[in-house]
């Protein structure tokens, strides 16, 4: 079509440009981590940074490289971009094999258009196969010989939880419910809803993750902002940037926690009880901010998006600024640093692992898209002591990303499997990659 030639050309010399142009990270490495990190000064430029590992999948033989102590072998390849793990009382594993929903707003204008070609560069624009599959070990080698589909049909599912013999799925758009049969390979029951989520034709954060209150009365959920900083206003971002605690007698939902600009895992600390997740900050400020971050979640908290970050830095972009909800804006407990896209979470209870892992928390990290040098693209783990974090991060996997800046993986969601094993969902590898200590 004639008039769609000039967008394309305009696209891609924006590409190109965007390539070319942005700040680099002045920051010392894991400067910008830690329970007191750097906050450096904002950069604003009129041609954000992008740097982009272009998705490539893993080469015949290479696998990510784990830790000293540790292994890693493929507890299951070849599925259609696995997403997020949930893992059942008996030892089966559940998958969301996903992706984004049809977003038309998202995607309009030359912005959005040269959004979406970045997205799709970074492996993130394959369609959403609509499904969870169920994967078991049979014979407990560490190798998944049942795959089977448990549920389809859904519409970009991400989170999961039992509670009881109720299986909870989040779609983009709402929560529903199953009836689950333990060892059951299939669902065939349709879908009964639950509670509606924030979704729409923009849906910018469109992953919604939930997790069961341990009595199994109320389910938390993640709901990403529909932006970066409240661009197309706040009337757009109801019930968003936020924590949300549905109430599973009568469904009725209200906000836990907000000004959480995009929170994804969710995990119970095993010390203290609290509820804890990881959260990705804003974009556009320059490659050393905003730090990404794991904290706890209080009942009740402003954690500043969008008129403030870690706490009371003010982000001028936004207007009209809201002085007095800053001035309650609470600190971040940890922060992983600036734009690692931290997704999954795992507080690490198991005894197969070495015992330095005992209590703390693996963090999967998907790696950035706009930063120079290229951040995250790895699973970290965060020592704890006493019920808080102790010490810098520490890379658990690595070797996502090629001598020649090419992604062979993204770790998203972490889980820890019956025997004690940590797996994680790999999108671009389309791999659960199984680690274990080494010999063991």
């Amino acid at each position: 079509m004639p008039t769609a030639l000039p967008a394309r050309l305009t696209a891609g010399a924006m590409l190109v440009l965007l390539a070319a142009c942005g700040d680099r990270s002045t920051l010392s490495p894991g400067a910008d981590t830690g329970t007191q990190p750097t906050i450096a000064s904002p950069v604003r430029r009129l041609v954000p940074t992008v740097d982009i590992a272009p998705a490539r999948g893993w080469p015949q033989g290479v696998a990510p490289r784990p830790a000293a102590g540790l292994a890693v072998g493929a507890f299951a390849a070849g599925l259609d971009h696995p997403r997020w793990l949930y893992v059942l009382p008996n030892g089966d594993v559940l998958v969301a094999e996903t992706n984004a929903p049809p977003r038309p707003e998202e995607r309009k204008g030359i912005r959005g258009y040269v959004m979406g070609k970045v997205m799709a560069r970074a492996g993130a624009a394959v369609p959403s196969a609509n499904r969870i599959t169920l994967l078991r070990d049979v014979d407990g080698d560490g190798v998944a010989e049942t795959r089977t589909t448990f549920l389809r049909g859904l519409n970009s599912p991400f989170g999961m939880a039992l509670v009881g013999n109720t299986l909870y799925v989040a779609n983009t758009d709402g929560i529903v419910r199953f009836p689950y049969t333990a060892g059951a390979t299939e669902v065939t029951a349709p879908p009964q809803p639950v509670a509606a989520l924030p979704g729409g034709p923009r849906n910018h954060h469109w992953t919604k993750n939930i997790i069961a209150s341990p009595d199994g009365r109320r389910l938390y959920a993640t709901v990403g902002s529909n932006s970066n900083v409240a661009e197309h206003g706040m009337q757009e971002e109801t019930d968003r940037a936020a924590i949300l605690e549905v109430d599973l007698a009568s469904g009725s939902t209200r906000p836990f926690a907000t000004g959480l600009r995009n929170p994804n895992g969710l995990a119970w600390n095993p010390h203290s009880g609290a509820l804890w997740t990881v959260v990705n900050e804003r974009d556009e400020l320059g490659s050393d901010l905003v730090p990404d971050y794991l904290t706890s979640v209080k009942a009740g908290g402003f954690y500043g998006w969008p008129y403030s970050y870690y706490g009371r830095h003010v982000d001028t972009r936004v207007q009209p600024q809201r002085p007095d909800l800053v001035a309650g804006a609470l600190v971040p407990d940890y922060a992983l640093g600036a734009h690692v896209a931290a997704l999954g979470l795992a507080f690490y209870t198991g005894t197969l692992l070495p015992a330095q892992y005992a209590n703390g928390a693996f963090i999967g990290q998907h790696g950035s898209w706009n930063r120079k040098p290229l951040s995250g693209y790895n699973v970290v783990f965060v020592p704890f002591r006493d019920g808080m974090p102790a010490g810098k991060p520490v890379e658990i996997l690595s070797g996502f990303v090629s001598a020649q800046g090419e992604a062979y993986g993204r770790p998203v969601g972490v889980a820890v499997d019956r025997q004690g094993a940590l797996l994680v969902a790999d999108d671009v590898g389309n791999v659960i990659w199984r680690v274990t200590p080494r010999g063991g």
